[in-house]
């Protein structure tokens, strides 16, 4: 599976997981003018706000990776990747809970500037951005994808194809006022933490560079970062 094709899945069954978490944010912004073409237009920005955001942390994330790989730690940083995704699987199949004050640290902020953007009647482009900044546990996994890609660019890139994922059901949601039933989010969240596990071996084999094709290539094989 390529890289772009990983990160759209990643999004897409993530954003099953958004609807529940973060979609009340995006069910309370109103659209100031009435009309379904100002209402479509109006979601669209938001949904490009958020995609913003994520190609911007892929930037940063990018710019991180980039360097781990020219000094050739890439081999350490995809089995890093993979245990740290493994081990969020297995808090969340097993109920062991992880930093258990730090998510209300980080999402404070962001609750107050997104009020604050409600509040004077932001532009949805820029409350869309806001919203992409929440701290999430499908973008941390997003983000450990991007940042085994070896390039900036190709960070970018991971990051934008994982915001078109999220994009048809928090789009679709957003205009419908959440159309995923509790009973359907709940079925498909107890899926997630299978796929992350498969996905944390995923990296930790590859990492290992044990020569199976495919799932484990030689380094030669999985390429050099580019320098740009």
């Amino acid at each position: 599976m390529s890289n772009e094709k990983l990160a759209f899945m990643i999004g897409l069954l993530g954003s099953v997981h958004c609807i529940g978490m973060c979609g009340p944010l995006a069910f309370a912004v109103p659209s100031l003018k009435k009309g379904w073409a100002f209402l479509v237009m109006d979601k669209l920005l938001y949904q490009l706000g958020r995609i913003i955001s994520y190609c911007f942390l892929g930037l940063l994330i990018g710019l991180i990776g980039q360097q781990l790989w020219m000094v050739g730690l890439q081999q350490g940083l995809s089995i890093l990747s993979g245990v740290l995704i493994v081990m969020a699987a297995c808090s969340r199949l097993f109920k062991i809970q992880m930093l258990k004050n730090t998510p209300s640290v980080l999402l404070s902020p962001f609750h107050r500037l997104f009020g604050y953007a409600l509040q004077h009647k932001a532009n949805h482009l820029i409350i869309g951005i806001i919203n992409g900044f929440l701290p999430c546990g499908f973008v941390y996994l997003a983000m450990a994808g991007a940042l085994n890609t070896g390039s900036v660019s190709s960070a970018a890139l991971y990051m934008a194809w994982f915001g078109f994922g999220t994009l048809p059901l928090m789009f679709i949601a957003t205009l419908s006022i959440g159309f995923t039933g509790a009973l359907v989010r709940k079925r498909i969240n107890r899926i997630i933490p299978y796929f992350m596990l498969c996905l944390g071996i995923w990296f930790i084999l590859r990492g290992m560079e044990l020569n199976i094709p495919y799932l484990s290539p030689p380094a030669m094989e999985q390429g050099a970062p580019e320098c740009r």
